[in-house]
């Protein structure tokens, strides 16, 4: 086992005992052996925690921890699956506050990528006016032809950060795998994959290119849209680690107050946030997947733009129908249709049986009809999901839990606006438009028309894969006489990876076994 991973791992719990994480944990669920452990650990725990909140305890120690754990605890707020409702919920509220670099680290990190220093490519370049975990933005000024000015906002990638999650990744796939190891029912959750996931989003995430390719599709995506609009890229002035783009003057909306007088009509303003989401996801299969107040602005005339496309997530077309047809079966109240949509996504297994599939849709969707918002949880609604979904061994689907809690997210932004928002009422029209164009006569013609496509693509590629037919049974009939057999090269890796496995040992297993299983608990 990498020694540096073990080390990493030993801060990281002793920070966590010391902020008071592990006291989150309720003492009297657990086995005899986890209790003692709990309680020789939570000896480090500081006095001055005791009285924390467990929201701010998990925060506290993940952003003391550094800016790597930060985006950890904010992507398992995307996965109530993985972690749990509680903890997914106190994490939710996990905002970055990782101090600022100096301006002489930013200025040379946007010389090294543009070619050229900061007073050739901006007029102005001003102290950043937020950090985050992986980048800060400053305020500039680009002066065009004319001698005009215009202000531009620039994102500028944070020294060093991407070793810093290198290492720290190592970290988290030796904990996912002895946890796979350890505790067989976490298998299901699949905690090496999770951590695969973070992986990728974290290197999409700090390359902001991809970040302006986003926000160049979403822009595409929304063009006609009513109320709903994102930055314009300054391509030019983007590389891999800076990204310039408009400045949005808009206020904040967790500035309620101030856009309240303003004059806004803070309903609309609720409503235009569902609605706009649900095109996104359910329209263009592309949504914006943190879209909490601080990445929210409200313009002068009431438009709304979205910032910071760092995390998105992407829906094929199937899971858009299955989205659309699920929020439309408990709007009308047809659980049975709910049910059915499930088994042909193959979510379901097939040998559960539909109708008591049903009847657990229908014990979630009846309590939601003729109450507001004010009067719903959603995390309950959405926690009532996943544990239909473990008593009929549905498979864990992570775009579609990332969606899910993103539409929590939303929802709670919307409702600062307007605490009796009705979600479900707010929804019907975007979904019922989606369902008409898509599952009506029109959609069932373009269906016809793709299928008609690929079968002709299919019939051009035939000759293809009639000769990979006649070589794979080739090789099939060889196998049979002859056997199963390596080459040397394959024969020493299984060697070599058999002889660390073993040098590795059991002992160090046992070592961290403690560390691990109160890890797991946290």
């Amino acid at each position: 086992m990498p020694v540096g991973s073990l080390i990493r791992l030993a801060r990281a719990g002793f920070v966590m005992a010391r902020e008071g994480v592990f006291g989150i944990v309720d003492l009297p669920d657990l086995p005899p052996a986890q209790r003692i452990a709990l309680r020789v650990v939570r000896v480090l725990e500081r006095r001055s925690v005791r009285h924390k909140a467990a929201d701010k305890r998990l925060s506290d120690a993940l952003v003391r921890l550094g800016p790597s754990y930060v985006k950890l605890g904010q992507f398992l707020a995307t996965r109530p699956d993985v972690v749990g409702r509680d903890i997914a919920s106190d994490l939710t509220a996990l905002q970055d506050q990782i101090p600022p670099f100096g301006m002489d680290e930013a200025r040379r990190v946007v010389r090294e990528q543009l070619g050229r220093p900061v007073e050739e490519i901006y007029a102005s370049f001003e102290p950043p006016v937020a950090a985050a975990s992986i980048a800060q933005v400053h305020p500039a000024e680009i002066e065009a032809a004319d001698g005009t000015r215009r202000k531009v906002a620039v994102k500028v990638l944070r020294p060093g950060v991407a070793e810093r999650f290198r290492r720290d990744l190592k970290s988290y796939y030796l904990i996912a795998r002895l946890i796979e190891r350890l505790h067989p029912p976490s298998r299901r959750l699949r905690p090496v994959a999770v951590v695969d996931t973070l992986a990728r989003s974290v290197e999409l995430e700090m390359d902001f290119r991809l970040e302006a390719a986003a926000l160049s599709e979403m822009g595409e995506n929304t063009q006609d849209d009513p109320g709903f609009r994102v930055p314009a890229v300054d391509w030019p002035r983007t590389a891999k680690a800076v990204l310039t783009m408009e400045w949005i003057s808009g206020r904040k909306l967790s500035d309620v107050a101030g856009i309240a007088a303003d004059g806004h009509d803070l309903p609309a303003i609720g409503a235009n946030i569902i609605q706009s989401f649900l095109r996104h996801a359910v329209r263009d299969g592309f949504f914006h997947a943190d879209m909490h107040q601080g990445n929210l602005f409200l313009e002068p005339d009431g438009t709304l733009v979205a910032v910071d496309f760092g995390i998105t997530g992407r829906l094929g077309r199937a899971e858009r129908r299955f989205l659309a047809e699920i929020l439309f079966g408990f709007i009308t109240r047809d659980y049975r249709r709910v049910a059915e949509v499930h088994f042909e996504a193959g979510y379901v297994p097939a040998d559960q049986d539909v109708d008591v599939f049903a009847q657990a849709i229908r014990a979630i969707g009846e309590p939601i009809h003729g109450h507001d918002a004010s009067e719903i949880s959603m995390a309950r609604l959405l926690t009532q999901l996943l544990e239909v979904t473990e008593l009929f061994n549905m498979r864990t689907q992570t775009q579609l839990i990332m969606l899910q809690k993103t539409m929590v997210v939303v929802e709670g932004v919307a409702r600062t606006l307007n605490p009796h928002l009705d979600m479900w009422h707010t929804a019907e029209p975007v979904v019922r438009g989606w369902i008409e164009r898509n599952l009506g006569p029109a959609g069932r013609l373009q269906d016809a028309a793709t299928g008609l496509a690929a079968l002709g693509r299919l019939a051009a590629d035939l000759p293809l894969l009639a000769d990979r037919a006649t070589r794979l049974s080739a090789e099939l009939e060889a196998m049979t006489e002859k056997g199963l057999r390596f080459d040397a090269a394959t024969a020493q890796a299984i060697g070599r990876a058999e002889a660390r496995y073993t040098r590795s040992g059991r002992l160090a297993l046992w070592v961290i076994a403690a560390l691990l299983a109160i890890a797991i608990l946290g």
